[in-house]
């Protein structure tokens, strides 16, 4: 690797607009919920279909945008992702000033939301190879984990902050405006930007939608780690809202404590994102992938024994320091991992494959958990979702395969990492 680093001024600028948009999230994290309930006087029901179908139907509406994606330069596309993002936030301050504000607006920008995300995603991957070399990948994706990790310290305590200062809508703002700045940084990027390898055809067909799912489920790494990464988020994600009702209700903890219980442990997401270089230095990145996303699975059981006052409060604290320092490490190693092994011409595809596929597992599980908690009791359907995670290691890559042994029903690509 280059010396000190340093991956120059475009990475430079990229990483100021992720760390823009990163920061606009968590400072809104929650925001619609808030707005659904207080403002529009929502129930229950209401609520769990803002949290699980906006994402769903984002996801669903996201899947031809993977081959769209694909075959058009990226920082174009990065830029026009954050500028609807924008748009669609800030109709809501906009409706909630006119007084005109609805839960299907709420809904309609949350899957608007939801598939620009997707898109951008896909896409910023894609981008992020044309900005360093192959080398530094994991150097990259370590320093804009640790940024994801800083800002989900930060942004929800001054996103409260400034909600009971300046309203309900205040952190929407702040959101869109976020995505403003990432689409300016992103143009600062400037540079010279390989082309797509072809043109998309004026018919998107089948194939192309699919190709993400069947180039991952040929390669013998990307496989096991995709479904690993599926099942993993969905079970992690579906237990959270059992434990707010847990917490929140019979443990009687207040929602200060919550708040705390989740913002503090995110320091472990800074360290573990600071050691995956060194760690994939010393032992390799196989081992530290397989180690790390193993040790992961084995904290989110203790939350089953959560129990009130001091000592749950240590637990549940605890238990989330050591998951959310298991992931730091794993993420960015995970996703070195998927650039490495992804030809150039079907990063899209594939990153929007995966995200869609994340999003719609932890919907689908976010309400089959539901029904479970409703049935057993959420302790028990917590407990059953920490059960179920003690296996997820067994779908890791149980060995390390050169990138290229895929093999692929599509044609070679040229240009594999």
């Amino acid at each position: 690797m280059r010396s000190g680093h340093r991956l120059g001024r475009r990475f430079g600028w990229f990483w100021g607009a992720y760390g823009a948009g990163a920061l606009g999230t968590w400072l809104a994290f929650g925001s619609f919920e808030l707005i659904a309930v207080r403002v529009l006087h929502a129930g229950p029901a209401e609520v769990a279909v803002l949290a699980s179908v906006g994402a769903a139907v984002g996801a669903a509406v996201a899947v031809p945008l993977g081959p769209w994606v694909e075959f058009r330069r990226k920082r174009p596309v990065l830029i026009a992702m954050d500028l609807v993002r924008f748009a669609a936030l800030l109709t809501i301050p906009a409706a909630f000033a006119l007084g005109v504000l609805t839960f299907l607006q709420l809904l309609l920008v949350s899957v608007v939301v939801a598939a620009a995300d997707i898109a951008f995603r896909a896409a910023s991957g894609a981008y992020l190879k044309t900005l360093v070399p192959a080398e530094d990948l994991l150097v990259a994706g370590a320093r804009l984990e640790s940024t994801a990790w800083t800002t989900t310290i930060v942004g929800p305590p001054l996103g409260g902050a400034a909600i009971g200062l300046l309203g309900p809508v205040a952190t929407v703002v702040a959101d869109g405006v976020s995505y403003l700045l990432s689409a300016l940084g992103i143009r600062a990027t400037g540079g010279h930007e390989p082309g797509p390898g072809r043109r998309e055809t004026a018919r998107m067909r089948a194939p192309d939608l699919l190709d993400g799912w069947r180039y991952v489920l040929a390669d013998p790494t990307l496989r096991p780690l995709f479904f690993n990464t599926a099942l993993f988020n969905g079970l992690v994600m579906a237990a959270q809202p059992l434990l707010a009702v847990l917490m929140l209700g019979r443990l009687g903890f207040t929602p200060w404590q919550y708040g705390l219980a989740f913002a503090a442990p995110s320091i472990g997401g800074l360290l573990g994102s600071r050691l995956a270089r060194p760690l994939v230095t010393r032992f390799g990145q196989h081992r530290v992938l397989v180690a790390s996303g193993a040790l992961r699975a084995i904290w989110p059981l203790g939350l089953a024994f959560l129990g009130p006052g001091t000592g749950g409060l240590a637990l549940v604290t605890g238990v989330e320091l050591g998951l959310i320092f298991c992931c730091g490490v794993f993420n960015p190693v995970s996703s070195t991992c998927r650039l490495e092994r992804t030809a150039n011409d079907r990063v899209a595809r594939v990153l929007t494959a995966w995200a869609v596929t994340t999003k719609a597992s932890t919907a689908l599980l976010t309400a089959l958990w539901g029904v479970l908690g409703a049935l057993l009791g959420p302790r028990t359907a917590i407990a059953l979702a920490g059960v179920l995670l003690l296996a997820t290691p067994l779908l890791l890559p149980r060995r390390a395969a050169a990138p290229g042994t895929a093999e692929a029903e599509t044609a070679p690509a040229p240009g594999r990492a």
